[in-house]
């Protein structure tokens, strides 16, 4: 996914006619297909022989990358993690992996109450989608490094705002917990809904509290 289709990258193959369908390209309907298709990028992962569609492409310059794989109805969304994986499970969570949003915050009456800090841990999300990390993911000495400093998250318009209320609530910071492969099935479900949520301003600086 998100690799760009140069020049050497296809061939014609032969296929079964039975097994054709509409949405691949043929030599007979495109002769040209090989010259047309260079310069696009895959919006989903392809798999080494198997046909090109014309629906798993995206050419430069008709739509950003990220707006063309995002599923309708769905937004991208990046909220801020740190560069040495201390809130992305050690730098291991790649784009198309499954993760859980926590929240970890202050709780400020019971800081007050026992007279020493106390932080809480609240899951937000579950098994979200991650579009990318940073702004790509390299590789350098045959391992994958990730660089950059935020997550683009796959959400609907409901949790996006309340991933934007997590993110900007004081004494707050999120992180992304990795879900086994096995457990990614499904959609992103909700934890705590906007309708939980409230955000209060003290001292000009707004913090989340559950009501």
């Amino acid at each position: 996914m998100g690799t760009l289709v140069n020049e050497g990258a296809t061939a014609w193959q032969t296929w079964p006619k039975g097994a054709v369908s509409e949405l691949m390209i043929t030599k007979s309907g495109k002769p040209d297909a090989l010259k047309d298709v260079e310069g696009s990028m895959t919006r989903v992962a392809f798999l080494r022989g198997e046909p090109i569609r014309h629906d798993k492409l995206v050419k430069a310059g008709t739509s950003g990358f990220m707006s063309a794989i995002l599923p309708t109805g769905k937004r991208a969304v990046a909220i801020k993690i740190d560069n040495e994986g201390d809130s992305t499970a050690g730098g291991f969570i790649l784009p198309n992996d499954r993760v859980d949003v926590v929240r970890l915050a202050r709780d400020e009456d019971a800081t007050k109450a026992r007279g020493v800090e106390v932080m809480t841990a609240d899951p937000i999300l579950a098994n979200v989608r991650v579009l990318a990390i940073g702004q790509n993911v390299e590789e350098q000495n045959g391992k994958k490094v990730v660089t950059g400093a935020n997550a683009t998250l796959e959400l609907d318009p409901d949790q996006v705002n309340l991933i934007i209320l997590a993110q900007h609530a004081g004494n707050s910071n999120l992180h992304l917990v990795l879900r086994s492969l096995v457990d990614s099935g499904g959609p992103a479900k909700t934890v705590v809904s906007t309708d939980d949520a409230l955000t209060v301003v003290r001292y000009g600086a707004p913090q989340q509290a559950t009501r």
